[in-house]
């Protein structure tokens, strides 16, 4: 059931689409859940998604002018994702609003909580919180997941904003 949960669909090759598509393609690399132990579930999966893409829209912010389109269609796009994927996995037309609207509230709040730990708070704190949930983890792990998101947002800096809106984003390599 959770092969299919966030996988590749074929509707275009939109910038915004390649983007997201970068984003969740770095966040199912198997270290991020055999060694930094997220949880490989439902939830830990859409939440390795969310601060992907919450990389996405953090570099994309740094260029709001020109790129303020794009990263809304990159949310937009998220969010259709998320839509899709809750009703192949079963939930019902009823449901899926409800719980869509769930996970764009909690998104809104990640990006609250990863914006102040990466402006000089407690990114340890927020990723242990959001990234590992219930799940009682070691300091080692979640500081190297603060570390990766770190260096993450640093190598996203770095990129040319042409590139991004040609599509073209890259992560760092997750040793």
């Amino acid at each position: 059931m959770l092969a299919g949960l966030f996988k590749r669909r074929d509707t275009g090759n939109t910038a915004a689409e390649s983007l997201y598509l970068a984003a969740v393609e770095a966040a199912r690399r198997p270290v991020l859940f055999t060694e930094l132990g997220v949880p490989d579930t439902l939830d830990g999966r859409y939440e390795m998604v969310a601060l992907h893409t919450y990389l996405v829209l953090r570099r994309l912010k740094r260029d709001h002018a020109a790129t303020a389109e794009l990263a809304q269609a990159v949310f937009d796009f998220m969010f259709v994702d998320f839509d899709n994927t809750l009703r192949e996995l079963g939930v019902g037309d009823l449901g899926v609003g409800r719980r869509v609207k769930q996970m764009a509230t909690g998104f809104y709040g990640r990006i609250a909580a990863y914006d102040a730990g990466m402006e000089g708070g407690d990114l340890v704190e927020a990723l242990r919180r959001n990234a590992y949930g219930t799940v009682t983890i070691g300091e080692g792990p979640v500081a190297r997941l603060a570390s990766y998101v770190k260096e993450a947002d640093q190598a996203l800096a770095g990129q040319p904003t042409g590139d991004l809106a040609a599509g073209r984003v890259s992560f760092p390599p997750l040793a």
